[in-house]
């Protein structure tokens, strides 16, 4: 798999978005520790579809924020350099 990443994003210290990327995991953990121990006592339908919703929307944030930290993901197109600029930089 290859890996993307942006020179743009290295000059400008890549650590910070990693960093952000580990924040919101966290958080994401955070919510599902307080989480976890209630949704066993759903009992009607409506309660289990938004613990259901809101499990999907966690493993979601989790993948994404995962993507990023491992660098799956390209960059924005505001953080990619274009070819002329490159050349320059490393002639």
């Amino acid at each position: 798999m290859k890996r993307y990443q942006s020179t743009y994003a290295v000059a400008k210290g890549e650590w910070f978005m990693r960093h952000y990327s580990i924040l919101k995991l966290m958080l994401a953990a955070l919510f599902l520790y307080f989480a976890w121990p209630v949704i066993p006592e759903a009992v009607t339908h409506l309660e289990k579809m938004f613990w259901l919703s809101w499990l999907a929307f966690f493993f979601l944030v989790a993948g994404a924020n995962l993507a990023t930290l491992l660098g799956m993901t390209r960059p924005p197109i505001i953080e990619q350099r274009s070819e002329p600029e490159r050349r320059m930089l490393n002639d």
